[in-house]
């Protein structure tokens, strides 16, 4: 036999479905105030403007940074460590002609060398507003019709409500997702956006796997109630959920650590969505399918 983590497993999942329901739509809701008050912290990708990597010649503190930037007339700019204390990202919001032409950059890392200390650009990314706000659009309309697509597509392989279950959990994973953007202040771009569709394919896989499981024991145990063949399928398929989450958790966990200031927030964004979503493939989708089926 296989290598099982939880062996013959007979957890009564659905008894703590309102339980789980309840503290999704506390987080939920908690998102929904977090991008009403805080909003998202767009990168140059999303919001247009400059984004400029400096590297100095001795390590220096973001708020020295910031004040030196801050004396010589540079104003609205973000500043963030990026990888050790002698690098930094600097954002600017667009400055028209400086911003176009890339001649902020040198001001910049002119503004920053005082004395001994000298700056080299290392980077400059320059993308107008407008483009910015198209990006935006089109990101919002990528998952909004990734989610249909996958709503006509398990229809079409299950019924309409399995493909109701599924896109509540789906929606559940991107929401919780963005809403610890917001609340860490992480930077929102194109990788991030990518990221954000892998975990919806990846979430799908596992809840297409349960329920297939589902419907295969529907259809050999027809005289046990809904609630025990739903409880049955998510116990038989849990070492799967389990075992896939935890082997891709590990080179998640490995890119987060040791792939580098670059691919950090990517990979941040995927160990977030593969949690969340093994918790959704449980206690959301089975459920609002239990509801779905009108069992209450």
């Amino acid at each position: 036999m296989g290598l099982q983590l939880v062996p013959k497993s007979k957890i009564p999942f659905l008894k703590f479905r309102y339980a789980a329901i309840g503290i999704s739509t506390f987080f939920i809701f908690a998102t929904i105030a977090l991008l009403f008050i805080k909003g998202l912290n767009y990168g140059i990708d999303f919001a247009g403007g400059t984004l400029v990597q400096l590297k100095t010649s001795q390590p220096q503190a973001v708020s020295t940074v910031r004040e030196r930037l801050s004396h010589s007339g540079f104003e609205g700019l973000t500043i963030q460590e990026y990888g050790s204390a002698d690098e930094f990202l600097v954002r600017a919001p667009d400055l028209g002609e400086e911003s176009r032409t890339g001649s902020v950059a040198p001001k910049l890392a002119e503004a920053l060398s005082v004395g001994d200390l000298t700056t080299e650009v290392r980077r400059v990314e320059y993308v107008g507003p407008q483009i910015g706000a198209e990006l935006r659009q089109k990101g919002l309309m990528a998952i909004l019709f990734s989610m249909v697509a996958i709503l006509i597509y398990v229809t079409f392989r299950f019924e309409f409500r399995y493909g109701v279950g599924a896109i509540a959990a789906l929606a559940h994973d991107v929401i919780l997702t963005v809403g610890v953007f917001s609340l860490l202040d992480k930077e929102i771009n194109m990788p991030i956006l990518a990221a954000l569709l892998t975990i919806i394919g990846y979430s799908l896989n596992d809840t297409i796997v349960v329920f297939d499981r589902m419907r295969e024991n529907r259809a050999r145990h027809r005289k046990k109630p809904l609630i025990d063949v739903l409880n049955l399928s998510l116990n038989e398929m849990l070492n799967r959920t389990l075992m896939t989450s935890l082997t891709t958790l590990v080179a998640l966990l490995a890119l987060f650590f040791l792939g580098g200031e670059v691919i950090h927030d990517f990979a941040f964004t995927l160990i977030f969505g593969i949690i969340v979503g093994t918790y959704s493939s449980i206690f959301i989708a089975a459920p609002v399918l239990l509801a779905m089926e009108g069992y209450y």
